[in-house]
């Protein structure tokens, strides 16, 4: 099992728990008081590239080898010469050719081209409490970057204020808070992305949604997730709440009104209930089935008036991920998120994350072979979004390019919320009458905080550009937890252009697999992607062989 370093101490970051692969925890607090890299740069932005205590300390790097499969065993290559995708008006002079200068803005789509500032986006946040409750954070830092955001699957059949008649919904009040919080800031990049399961088709949510938003909203259809290989789940205290969720046609586990169960909940035996979702496609027998059913579900949502569809996959195996991406391709989805095992935003069963389904690198890369083929047939790949682990700018790089050019997107499901959570909790802290309805958890700044700042100006990085943006009457406004996920993503662009200029590629639909190597021979069979020391070595001979 490859081991992650829980501290870094160039950067002067330490995780609380155990780090994955990502840099996260692997349980990741709301209320957590720092500092792995994603929580601090949420609070310095792009000052945490670089090591601290300039001028004192010289820093050397720790990463030397790389035992395993994964996005660790990828090394990102480097030119000496040469300079591609110049925007117009500017020239190979090195006074030009400076990474400010590189153009990260990507888009995806089909016949409407939803256009994105930086090319990540959330995972879904869907009826996981965490995800209502710092929704305002999310929703808004995410309109303020320029980036999709998801709502997840369940929310109207979650929410008690909801309304359904005849088994379909004709009030939602969660789920139009959500689309409403983006719409507020959405200022033509990014947008909002509504995912549905077998709960949410059967409640109308498409239906629902089309009337009230028309085409402000992509539709998107799901296929399981990297989490978990069941449906969705979240978890209730209260057996009425359980009960209420039972009766809205979920799986409630324990069942709240068996009389045992009912006993024991009363004794403080039972505590708590998990909700979970249907399986899909569980009527049908074959590949063939599943393409009639899915490209019947597009139809009806074309002519319901969707002109934005998406489709979300999970950990799969190779057939269905084949499935995936032909289909998609068929029906001319608008994209394509293909999410590898091991994430989670939820409560998904722990040993089940730990063991079920295909890693990412492992998922990705059979992705491309397969978008692969269809090109070579001359058939159009959709915009494919790559998700599963991600939360650094070396990651963003690693993964557009392992896909390169079909990838348009890295999704990031943990991550983007650390910023929320942060922020929340310092704006209670400065506004103690709205912590509860921010949801912070502190009654004072800690000193990992102090150590940056003591007042919000000086906190956060970016917030200056954010009130430059909104103004300043409007920046009232503003969660905290928003100018903290503005400033985390200004880490992710600056990081990710200077891997770009470093490539010698200024704009970001240049970037191709030729800039990755692989740091070991277990890798490089798993992609394809060439050996670091065998990587240009015939161009290097030839030079010498002069």
């Amino acid at each position: 099992m490859t081991q992650y370093n829980k501290k870094n101490d160039a950067l002067g970051t330490v995780n609380r728990g155990d780090p994955c692969e990502s840099g996260l925890c692997t349980l990741c607090k709301s209320d957590c008081k720092g500092k792995c890299e994603t929580w601090l740069s949420s609070l310095v932005g792009r000052k945490l590239l670089y090591p601290r205590d300039f001028g004192s300390i010289t820093s050397g790097s720790s990463n030397i080898t790389s035992l395993g499969v994964g996005y660790h065993a990828l090394r990102i290559q480097g030119y000496a010469y040469g300079a591609n995708g110049l925007a117009p008006g500017l020239s190979n002079d090195p006074d030009d050719c400076v990474f400010p200068n590189v153009d990260i803005t990507t888009s995806f789509g089909g016949q409407i081209k939803t256009k994105c500032r930086v090319p990540m986006m959330t995972g879904a946040l869907g009826s996981t409490f965490i995800a209502a409750k710092y929704w305002d954070s999310f929703a808004v830092g995410s309109a303020l970057c320029g980036i999709p955001i998801v709502v997840g699957e369940n929310v109207v059949g979650v929410d008690k204020e909801s309304v359904m008649e005849g088994g379909k919904i004709i009030k939602a009040p969660e789920l139009e808070r959500r689309v409403d919080t983006f719409l507020r800031y959405h200022d033509g990049y990014g947008a909002i992305i509504v995912q549905m399961n077998v709960e949410d088709t059967r409640n109308g949510v498409a239906e629902y949604l089309i009337a009230k938003y028309g085409d402000k909203v992509i539709i998107e259809l799901k296929w399981g997730q990297g989490a978990k290989d069941i449906g969705g789940e979240i978890q209730v205290t209260d057996i009425e709440y359980a009960k209420f969720l039972k009766d809205r046609g979920y799986v409630v586990d324990p069942d709240p009104y068996d009389p045992v169960v009912e006993e024991a909940f009363k004794h403080h035996a039972i505590n708590s209930f998990a909700r979970h979702s249907r399986l899909g496609g569980t009527n049908i027998d074959d590949t063939d089935g599943v393409e009639e059913d899915f490209k019947e579900s597009v139809e009806y949502l074309r002519k319901l008036g969707y002109k934005r569809i998406s489709l979300k996959t999970g950990a799969y195996g190779n057939e269905a991920l084949a499935m995936a991406i032909r289909y998609a391709a068929d029906c001319k989805l608008d994209l394509l998120t293909i999410d590898g095992a091991g994430g989670g935003t939820g409560m998904s069963p722990w040993n089940m994350m730990e063991h079920w389904g295909v890693p990412s690198l492992e998922l990705h890369s059979k992705a491309y072979e397969y978008c692969k083929v269809l090109d070579s047939r001359g058939i159009d790949v959709p915009d494919i979004a790559f998700a599963g682990g991600f939360a650094r700018e070396d990651h963003i790089f690693k993964a557009m390019a392992l896909g390169a050019p079909f990838t348009k997107l890295v999704c990031m499901g943990r991550a983007p919320m650390i910023p929320g959570y942060l922020g929340s909790n310092i704006e209670g802290v400065f506004k103690p009458d709205n912590r509860s309805k921010v949801n912070g958890n502190w009654d004072t700044l800690p000193s990992s905080v102090k150590e940056v700042g003591n007042y919000p100006e000086e906190i956060f990085a970016g917030w200056e550009e954010v009130k430059n943006k909104v103004g300043a009457d409007e920046m009232e406004k503003i969660p905290f937890g928003a100018v903290a996920m503005y400033g985390y993503a200004d880490k992710l662009a600056c990081g990710l252009q200077q891997f770009l200029a470093g490539a010698r590629k200024f704009n970001l639909s240049e970037i191709s697999r030729d800039e990755l190597m692989s740091a070991n021979r277990e890798t490089e069979a798993v992609t394809g992607i060439q050996y670091m020391t065998d990587a240009l070595d015939e161009e290097a001979q030839a030079i010498l062989k002069k």
